[in-house]
């Protein structure tokens, strides 16, 4: 689900290229965004973009694909995904777009942006003192809701 439609309730078709960046990601890397738990990171998109950021892109593809697909091809699969996931609908392309990108190898990609809710590890991985100040549970006990069942 795009983050325009689940903060905002809007919905593009925009909406259904970051659906189509999420897939590829998932097919990529053989997990689920939804069911993600790897090193602690809080969701696939995260993952992707840190081992990009790191220059470990190709630690995220699936065990099962290593040796029976081209490395360049790999690679060009991914950068695309993310592009298909930047946080700013703007930026992301149009699947009319995407289609020639996936076709041809000679079109140059745009560097990506950063996915949404981008912000690294869990928060059970790192303790309260290691986050910014932002990123810290409010305290206050008003501000918690407690749901009871009738």
């Amino acid at each position: 689900m795009s983050p325009e439609y689940a903060m905002h309730g809007h919905f593009s078709v925009k909406s259904d290229v970051y659906s189509f960046g999420v897939l590829v990601l998932e097919i990529i890397s053989g997990k689920r965004n939804t069911h993600f738990f790897e090193s602690g990171y809080t969701d696939l998109l995260c993952y992707a973009w840190s081992k990009l950021k790191s220059g470990e892109i190709l630690e995220i593809l699936d065990s099962s694909m290593v040796d029976i697909h081209s490395e360049i091809e790999v690679l060009r699969c991914i950068s695309i995904a993310l592009l298909c996931v930047q946080e700013d609908a703007e930026l992301r392309p149009s699947m009319a777009s995407v289609v020639p990108m996936l076709n041809s190898s000679l079109i140059a990609l745009p560097v990506p942006q950063k996915p949404p809710f981008v912000s690294g590890k869990r928060v059970g991985s790192t303790t309260s003192s290691e986050l910014p100040e932002s990123d810290v549970w409010p305290t206050d006990a008003s501000l918690i809701t407690d749901v009871h069942p009738r």
